[in-house]
């Protein structure tokens, strides 16, 4: 298959304005690839570092922005292994190219859409629940029964990590920015709930829990929240960072406090992980996560979406995000007719 495609572009890194669309040649599935007509992709604060210079793909990814996508199945490369088919209805998680009309992808880095799901619902899984999944299961090793302290609650990874807490049986706590946005956290599942710009998080943690503190804390804000982060941890406790909002420098004794603790400091990236690993996290989530996306069952997980912006406003969207408007997900239509 051969020809062109319209794909999000910048030809330098920068603002919002920089964004747009540009007609690109449309990949070619390799060995054990997919290609996929993407419907809809979603927007994520890794494409918004990208953009501006800070966070460039991996190694032989694709330089267009977009780290999930849903559509259906165009094409297939050679040595797949028939899980998949020309017409199956699908989402996948992305080292990059999300933002386009189509996009190639490892075989196995695929998941089937469940049939209730919309594109746009679908697109907003990949990339944020299997961050959430990560963080919760294979980095801190989150219990049942552990109190986690969970950061930009109302985020699409805050609210995927809420539902995934409760899945676990552990108690989320989170902290957001507004009223709305902690309301959308306890409706979710969140056990107790912390405006950062008001109030005191790691104080109410320590209340909320008794004293003992949080088991573990994810955390997408860095600097700035160090201190109260390490005064609000549980003896034992695990802090992931998963990104830097509020910066990376830390200034103060983090060392000595954290060791007082026996506190694990740990730090993921998804993008950056080999094919193999996000393989077996994919098949993980598709067995132990994604039934439970069931409407049939009494308290289902879903996704949660802000907005749906087309994909020609693909600036606007990154200005929506970068202002910090979003309770979940922003979608990104790239196939209105779906």
């Amino acid at each position: 298959m051969s020809g062109e495609m319209l794909a999000v572009y910048t030809d330098a890194p920068g603002g919002p304005e920089n964004l747009y669309l540009k007609k690109v040649p449309r990949p070619e599935p390799g060995n054990r690839e997919v290609l996929i007509k993407v419907c809809a992709s979603a927007l994520n604060r890794a494409d918004l570092l990208q953009r501006r210079g800070r966070y460039p793909p991996p190694p032989g990814a694709s330089a267009i922005l977009g780290l999930e996508a849903a559509g259906d199945v165009s094409g297939l490369g050679a040595g797949c292994r028939g899980s998949w088919s020309v017409g199956d209805r699908v989402m996948a998680l992305l080292s990059g190219g999300g933002n386009a009309q189509y996009v190639t992808v490892p075989e196995d880095h695929v998941m089937a859409i469940p049939n209730h799901m919309a594109f746009s619902q679908a697109a907003a899984i990949p990339e944020a629940w299997l961050t959430a999944y990560q963080l919760l299961h294979l980095v801190a090793d989150v219990q049942k029964g552990e109190t986690v302290l969970i950061h930009a609650g109302a985020s699409g990874v805050g609210t995927a990590a809420i539902q995934l807490c409760r899945l676990a049986g552990a108690v989320p706590i989170v902290t957001a920015g507004s009223p709305g946005k902690l309301k959308m956290a306890a409706e979710l599942g969140a056990a107790a709930g912390f405006n950062y710009k008001e109030e005191d998080f790691s104080e109410n943690t320590l209340a909320f829990t008794k004293g003992h503190g949080a088991n573990a804390i994810l955390d997408c804000i860095g600097g700035s929240n160090w201190e109260r982060n390490v005064k609000c941890l549980s003896t034992d406790g695990r802090w992931v960072v998963y990104g830097m909002m509020g910066g990376s420098e830390v200034h103060g004794d983090i060392l000595g406090k954290l060791l007082f603790k026996r506190g694990r400091l740990l730090t993921s990236l998804l993008r950056s992980r080999s094919m193999e690993y996000k393989a077996n996290l994919v098949k993980s989530f598709r067995d132990n996560v994604l039934p439970h996306f069931s409407p049939d069952l009494p308290t289902p997980l879903q996704p949660v979406i802000d907005c749906v912006f087309p994909m020609d406003q693909i600036a606007d969207a990154h200005s929506y995000m970068e202002a910090n408007k979003n309770t979940g997900k922003i979608i990104i239509s790239i196939d209105p007719s779906t």
